[in-house]
């Protein structure tokens, strides 16, 4: 994987291409996505049938958050914390945060981090796992702040959540682009029974984890849904580990992916045709099992 994986300043580079292709689509346009795509979140609602999802969690609501991308200029505490709220709003049973809760810069944002995440109230539990710019910055830094909020870290582990005897396991894996995930380690403290969900920043590991044949979902973000989609031409710009699956939802060798479109954006800051996104899935136990 390496080998041809693209490094920070390939990545830096590629985000240069993608500001000089924003100022060619018009002021419209560019005032549009600017200004007012960004403000507007999505609550996208997804109902998913898991093969291995004990009757008793038929109907769980598993909210999904990814991308805040905590910054100097858009993403600032106060904005942070009202899309906490709204997260909140839709009461969920449990969280998934997957990765890059902060762009080019940790230090600073570490204790509005705190203070945004403290605010998630779901029924059971929230877990996170770090992304790509995570790594750039300082790790150490949004780990810390992950455990000061009370959120789970599933980098490399794994939360259950149980009824009884049946059992949900919320798992992670640290950042692939950076090299620091270990699925070998999720899978050795996986038990065989039980829905697992595997939160993995980077979609296109798709392709990896569901030759495990034990995840019945991938939750993913990283691609921010390519942030300017276009008709006809669809994303403008997507970032290494992000082509094959870049927004939405995907069967990748029986498993189910999906990639939520962010909270937070990258250079350059815009949005057109792809709105942020919280999204709420409904989680179903297959007709059989239900009746059982």
């Amino acid at each position: 994987m390496s080998d041809n994986r693209m490094t920070r300043r390939q990545f830096l580079k590629t985000m240069g291409f993608s500001t000089l292709t924003t100022t060619s689509i018009g002021a419209p346009f560019l005032g549009y996505g600017l200004r007012v795509e960004p403000e507007h979140v999505s609550i996208d609602r997804v109902t998913l049938k898991l093969p291995r999802l004990d009757p008793v969690f038929h109907g769980y609501k598993l909210v999904q958050i990814s991308d805040l991308h905590m910054d100097y200029t858009w993403m600032s505490e106060d904005r942070l914390i009202r899309l906490m709220e709204l997260v909140n709003e839709q009461c969920p049973d449990a969280i998934a945060i997957t990765g890059d809760f902060v762009s080019w810069d940790a230090e600073p944002f570490e204790d509005g981090l705190v203070k945004a995440m403290q605010m998630l109230n779901p029924r059971d539990h929230t877990v996170a796992i770090l992304g790509n710019h995570d790594h750039w910055t300082n790790a150490e830094v949004i780990l810390r702040a992950i455990q000061r909020s009370g959120i789970g870290d599933v980098n490399n582990a794994i939360h259950t959540i149980k009824r009884g005897k049946a059992m949900l396991h919320l798992c992670g894996v640290n950042d692939i682009w950076e090299e620091h995930h270990r699925l070998d380690l999720v899978m050795e403290a996986l038990p065989d029974e039980g829905a697992a969900i595997l939160l993995a920043h980077e979609p296109d590991y798709a392709d990896i984890s569901s030759q495990a044949g034990r995840f019945d979902l991938q939750l993913s973000g990283h691609s921010h849904g390519g942030q300017i989609q276009l008709p006809l031409i669809g994303p403008m710009v997507l970032p290494y580990m992000a082509h094959k699956y870049s927004s939405g939802l995907y069967t990748v060798n029986g498993m189910l992916q999906y990639t939520n479109r962010g909270l937070g954006m990258a250079a350059p800051q815009i949005r057109i045709n792809c709105p942020p996104e919280i999204t709420v899935f409904t989680l179903e136990a297959p007709d059989d099992h239900k009746n059982a």
